[in-house]
């Protein structure tokens, strides 16, 4: 026999909002939230004037957000020697002290000339720049001989290459977040915001607290709207 289901606990939206109110999290906690997500995502005028209006000092130069996102964006339509060039003029000890990040850029930049054609600059530039830093990695020449076989397949024909993905923009995206979140390190900022997984966790918990409670929902993130009606009012409650 199946045991029957325990009630839910019935919160009124005034208790619902009394328990916020008593919560220590302020608002000076909440703008450096959204201030290191503007940063880390490379909003620099939103930072500005998000820093404008609540009097928030970034703890970063925000011209350093715009030269991050010309170096994210050379990345993403492939232009790799413009972003190594970029980094190096940033910073070259990120590159310098990363290989692995310096292999996967130059992995791309090798991506790209298959992807317009030039086969035989391929061939050599594979031959001459990673092949040596591939063979002192093993892992690192596993992923250029995937590479390589994109060379084994044309694109016009109905077999495309079992590693194609290489050619989607999302190995752009890939390359670029990677050298984004190396760039932040070097610059001791933390490489991805708490914004977006605080938000995952709370809707992760109001959907755990849906099986055992009848309270007042978020029903939207950006605004803050809350539906009263999930919720009995006080004399329903009481």
């Amino acid at each position: 026999m199946t045991a029957p289901t325990p009630p839910k606990t019935v919160i009124s939206f005034e208790d619902w909002q009394q328990r916020l109110n008593s919560l220590s999290f302020g608002k000076s906690e909440l703008n450096q939230l959204i201030m290191d997500y503007l940063i880390i995502e490379g909003y620099k005028d939103a930072a500005e004037k998000f820093s404008e209006e609540c009097g928030l000092q970034p703890d970063v130069d925000l011209n350093f957000i715009e030269e991050r996102m010309k170096i994210r964006f050379a990345v993403q339509t492939g232009n790799i020697e413009e972003a190594i060039e970029r980094v190096n003029d940033l910073n070259p000890q990120i590159l310098d002290t990363n290989p692995q990040l310096y292999f996967h850029l130059q992995q791309q930049r090798l991506i790209e000339l298959i992807r317009e054609g030039k086969v035989e600059e391929a061939l050599l530039f594979a031959q001459e720049e990673m092949a040596p830093r591939g063979e002192e990695v093993p892992e690192l020449l596993d992923e250029l001989e995937k590479t390589m076989t994109l060379l084994a397949f044309d694109p016009a024909l109905n077999f495309p290459s079992p590693v194609s993905e290489l050619l989607d923009y999302g190995q752009r995206q890939k390359i670029a977040s990677e050298l984004n979140a190396a760039i932040l390190s070097a610059e001791s900022y933390q490489s991805e915001p708490k914004l977006p997984s605080i938000i995952k966790l709370l809707t992760w918990a109001q959907t755990q607290l849906d099986a055992r409670a009848s309270y007042p929902h978020l029903t939207n993130i950006l605004t803050g709207e809350i539906d009263h009606s999930s919720s009995p009012s006080d004399e329903a409650a009481s």
